[in-house]
């Protein structure tokens, strides 16, 4: 299993060196109570699905990118390979993205408004750090009142007569390891001591380290590789609010 040590610790969370014989799963949900920052991704893990997948299916070329999407979830080929080939296979305009998020809006998963809410009660800030659209993403912040500022995403770009014209490359999260450095950046910028990731795919997983812990979900779908690497899994947003509580 992956092990993720924190680089520093808040003065609330008591795990020490000495503590390190403890079980990988406990340390990482020690972790979780004194975050000061946690990061979740969002498709098939905030919501029900993949929205590159939504996009595709809207589009009519839902097989062929769906395919792509398990390679690349997966870990087998790049996330900017797999991202590049299934935009070049979609190639939607903005009417369709558009009419995307007014017709088939994104579906949250159960209790992930509750455990945001908790979290923001508890004054943790956070961050929806995505290989998806900003436009779909930002729909999901705005649902669940997180900052739009607090939303690193992919952006689509088109012409100007909405035709696709291809995506920000220049996004970190248009790379492998883009949520590593997400990750870095919020560390620099706000200084955060403790920060969780959690999330369902490869490109999650990988982000910790920087990430002081990192959390595997599997309450829409379970990805054998990030199951066996990660260190506490969860199958739903329940197991995490009950562990809030013990607080």
């Amino acid at each position: 299993m992956t092990v993720c040590v924190p680089r520093l610790l808040c003065s609330s969370c008591s795990v020490s060196r000495a503590q390190l014989s403890m079980t990988t799963a406990a340390q990482t949900q020690e972790l979780f109570r004194c975050a000061d920052a946690v990061c979740f991704d969002v498709d098939s893990t905030v919501i029900r699905e993949e929205g590159i997948d939504e996009l595709a299916k809207f589009c009519g070329v839902g097989d062929a990118v769906t395919e792509m999407t398990l390679k690349a979830m997966g870990g087998s080929v790049s996330f900017h390979t797999a991202l590049s080939e299934r935009l070049s296979i979609i190639k939607c305009s903005r009417e369709q993205v558009n009419k995307l998020i007014t017709d088939h809006p994104p579906q949250l998963t159960p209790g992930i408004k509750e455990l945001v809410e908790k979290l923001h009660q508890r004054s943790v800030k956070v961050f929806l750090v995505s290989g998806g659209f900003r436009c779909i993403v930002e729909h999901v912040a705005s649902q669940l009142s997180i900052p739009l500022h607090h939303v690193y995403a992919n952006r689509l770009k088109f012409f100007f007569n909405g035709e696709y014209a291809g995506f920000d490359e220049s996004q970190p999260t248009a790379q492998s390891g883009g949520k590593s450095r997400v990750i870095s950046m919020l560390q620099e910028e706000y200084g955060f001591r403790n920060i969780v990731m959690i999330g369902d795919g490869a490109t999650d997983l990988e982000a910790c380290p920087p990430a002081s812990a990192f959390i595997g979900f599997g309450g829409n779908v379970v990805r054998q590789q990030v199951k066996e690497k990660s260190s506490w899994y969860v199958s739903s947003f329940g197991e995490l609010l009950k562990e809030l509580e013990k607080i």
